[in-house]
């Protein structure tokens, strides 16, 4: 997908802080943090949305969350992290293009 700024990360056309990469993911810092610790986690198959996936997506998406406590670990996070995913406009997902926050540390902001 041209527009998407994921999408133009993961090509290397935007500059990004990379945590990990692989042949089916691409982990990096978010630039606004809300915690101490603050990853997105993006598929490199451009999927819009959560309720994008269908039957074809089972590897991946078990990839991405498999994946999840070893980038936790490697974080320093060991007594636990968050994970976010925000799903359409409506659960406040800004970014056309599926993603797992994983959030952590000290300063891991509570739900209101």
């Amino acid at each position: 997908m041209t527009d998407c700024i994921f999408c133009k990360i993961i090509a290397g056309e935007i500059p990004s802080s990379k945590v990990y990469e692989d042949e089916l993911i691409y982990v990096f810092k978010d630039i606004n943090p809300k915690a101490d610790v603050h990853l997105l986690v993006i598929p490199k198959q451009h999927i819009a949305r959560l309720d994008h996936l269908d039957q074809t997506h089972q590897t991946l998406i078990a990839h991405m969350f498999l994946k999840l406590p070893e980038l936790a670990k490697s974080q320093g996070l060991e007594t636990g992290f968050r994970t976010i995913i925000n799903t359409g406009p409506g659960g406040g997902q800004e970014v056309d293009h599926l993603h797992i926050h994983l959030l952590g540390g000290k300063n891991l902001p509570g739900f209101h």
